[in-house]
């Protein structure tokens, strides 16, 4: 069952079109099982009124000229019309020999239909019909229950396309600039890229210097320096200075493709384990089959006639088939739907959801993921009289004009310190370097260290070693031609990410983390957070290739990541994990988004999956439990004593298992 389909049930069987995972066709599903549901419950009204057996048992008399053709005809609606999902769907699973839920209730409806239907047309027996009205009404509440709870809002890998740029500023031989669609570029164009515009398509730099803004496509936090003779990647953003670029590759050919395609490929070879509720299914379906046979041929060996050994054999198939199964594990599934939402769990996969108990490694991307994916001032190091305000202060008023990462993190920290700055008199751009500007008739720039080597300006060498190999950005500020101070930033750490790495230490789970970042950023980070391994500087596809290198190392991998670089890896772990403030495709190669984005919901979703599959245990056992008694008195087993279950007795026992089950997933509760 592929993991691009977020209903893993057999439901899917019953549509044919399991990959159409689009909002429309989900909800049309569930309102078909809703209408179903309605329909055959009214149906099956009169029909349990009108069966003898129900008569009896509850001692009333309800009878009329052609009451049971009435019975026929009303079973007969409900059979084809409420049991057609489950028809279809025993076709469909025993096509792909893997048989399960809809295999089991399809197996039983029919046998209670044909058996049925043979005593109204003179074959000797009492007819099942109450019995399989009741089976498929319950069974299609069950899906439907389940089908709203799973109901997911997602949109298909398409959702990629928002992230490239629609058009794009070509220039042509006389260089002048024309906007044509992305669509008609091709390999060898000239573009200009404008300060604040996305890059249209991978493409390398032929005139001009820039920072370019990687973080949403390669997870570097850092705005990266870039000149003549760099690649641009597509779907990045260009921050300062224009540049003009020739297409390398169009967007058929480009990284969000390749992503694309990693993801792709990681979803189609995803394992195709069933969900709980389908295996038990199929046991019981064995179990219901070769109990069946057995009870026939040893009815027949007994020297009983054809039509008892029949009956007996028919009511063994049937009560086989609870109607607590088709209850089971929808009423978990709903209860624990419900409790993820309300921690901002929003599970996208029940596959995924449902295996989350066996994680053993849980494995962090850094940008926006254990880190909030913004600048913060970390450190303020003056130079002579200034005092930390004052350079602040200044600083802010400098950047105030910026729209670069680094320049947002030094206006916060002013306003947290309810610092006051200024607009600079005069204020430019010295591409790749930082700026400059005049504030209060004095010249003061704010410069990468690159400048400070090239215009011998002095600075504490140490002290800027110490900061750099800490994974921190430092900007100098220098006023007149002199160095007044250092700041040093850096992507602040989530304040829940501590915490969740704690936590999943007490649950005896390894954490790691696989980042696009430098090594001395992520060493830092991990550091700080107690991270058990690091993995840095690695592209897309290298981050997909290391969670299939854990996995071929039996480990259970959840991984977490926000990013379109981290959607291959998603794709292809165990448990793919996103965070809500991050990218669509991300969202959409995951299990579970953790709307809140907070890490330490991780923990939240493998102790779910643990309360859940306990819990579903539990119901698997009340559901079918009672199977141990009542087949093997269906099937006769104390006949030589006189004690043969009647199948009025059968149903009650289903009824209260039925109940026991529903109380007992209403328990479900987390700390």
């Amino acid at each position: 069952m592929n993991h691009e389909h977020n209903h893993q049930h057999s439901t899917n069987e019953y549509n044919n079109h399991s990959s159409h995972s689009h909002d429309s066709h989900h909800e049309h599903m569930i309102a078909d099982f809703k209408r179903r549901f309605f329909i055959s419950l009214i149906l099956a009204i009169p029909v349990i009124i009108l069966s003898d057996m129900i008569q009896i048992f509850f001692g009333y008399t309800l009878s009329f000229n052609g009451d049971h053709w009435v019975e026929f005809i009303l079973a007969t609606v409900i059979f084809f019309y409420g049991g057609w999902p489950f028809l279809i769907g025993l076709f469909n699973e025993l096509k792909q020999k893997s048989p399960g839920m809809m295999t089991l209730i399809g197996f039983a409806i029919s046998v209670a239909y044909i058996y049925s239907v043979a005593t109204v047309f003179g074959v000797e027996g009492n007819d099942l019909f109450w019995e399989l009205a009741t089976l498929i009404v319950i069974m299609l509440l069950g899906h439907w229950i389940e089908m709203k709870s799973i109901n997911k809002a997602s949109e298909s890998l398409e959702a990629l396309a928002d992230l490239m740029p629609q058009e794009a500023n070509k220039i042509d031989a006389e260089g002048n600039t024309k906007v044509i669609s992305v669509s008609q570029l091709q390999t060898g164009d000239h573009l200009l890229i404008k300060p604040g515009e996305k890059v249209p398509a991978d493409a390398v730099i032929i005139k001009g210097k820039s920072s370019i803004d990687e973080s949403m496509l390669t997870g570097e936090s850092i705005p990266v320096e870039k000149s003549v003779k760099d690649e641009v990647i597509g779907g990045s953003i260009n921050t300062s200075g224009s540049l003009t670029v020739e297409v390398s590759k169009t967007n058929e050919e480009g990284y969000l493709s390749q992503v694309i395609q990693l993801v792709k490929e990681a979803q189609e070879s995803k394992s195709k384990t069933q969900m709980l509720s389908d295996r038990a299914a199929k046991l019981l379906f064995y179990v219901a089959v070769i109990a069946g046979i057995l009870t026939f041929i040893i009815w027949l060996a007994l020297g009983y006639g054809l039509a008892e050994a029949t009956t007996r054999m028919v009511t063994v198939l049937v009560i086989s088939c609870p109607h607590a199964l088709g209850l089971a594990i929808p009423l978990v599934v709903a209860r624990s739907t419900v409790l993820s939402a309300n921690k901002g769990l929003f599970i996208r996969n029940r596959i995924g959801f449902e295996d989350a108990r066996n994680i053993d490694t849980v494995v962090f991307d850094k940008t926006g993921t254990l880190t909030k994916g913004e600048f913060g001032v970390t450190d303020i190091i003056t130079e002579g009289k200034q005092s930390e305000e004052d350079l602040l202060r200044i600083a802010a008023s400098v950047e105030s004009q910026s729209e670069h990462p680094i320049a947002t993190g030094i206006l916060n920290e002013a306003k947290n310190r309810n610092i006051d700055f200024q607009s600079p008199d005069e204020f430019d751009s010295i591409t790749g370097t930082g700026i400059k500007a005049v504030l209060n008739n004095e010249s003061i720039l704010a410069v990468s260290p690159g400048y400070m080597e090239k215009e011998n300006i002095p600075f504490d060498n140490q002290k800027f070693q110490e900061l750099s190999e800490a994974g921190k950005t430092v900007i100098f500020i220098v006023e007149n031609d002199s160095l007044i101070g250092m700041l040093a930033l850096a992507d602040q750490v989530k304040d829940s990410s501590k915490e969740a790495v704690a936590r999943l230490h007490e649950l005896g789970i390894h954490v790691q983390m696989l980042t696009g970042d430098n090594q001395k950023v992520a060493h830092s980070v991990a550091e700080e957070i107690g991270i058990d391994e690091v993995i840095a500087q690695v592209l897309p596809d290298e981050k997909a290739d290391k969670i299939k290198q854990l996995k071929n190392e039996n480990k259970r991998i959840a991984m977490t990541g926000d990013g379109i670089n981290d959607a291959p890896a998603l794709a292809n772990a165990d448990l793919g994990v996103a965070v809500g403030a991050g990218t669509d495709v991300a969202m959409e190669s995951a299990d579970v988004v953790l709307v809140n984005s907070h890490p330490d919901d991780v923990v939240s979703i493998i102790e779910l999956s643990r309360l859940t599959y306990r819990k579903m245990i539990q119901n698997l056992w009340w559901a079918a439990g009672y199977n141990i008694i009542a087949i093997p008195l269906a099937a006769g087993i104390l006949a030589p004593w006189g004690v043969v279950l009647d199948p009025a007795i059968g149903a009650v026992l289903m009824s209260l298992s039925t109940i026991i089950v529903a109380i007992n997933a209403r328990t479900l509760n987390m700390k």
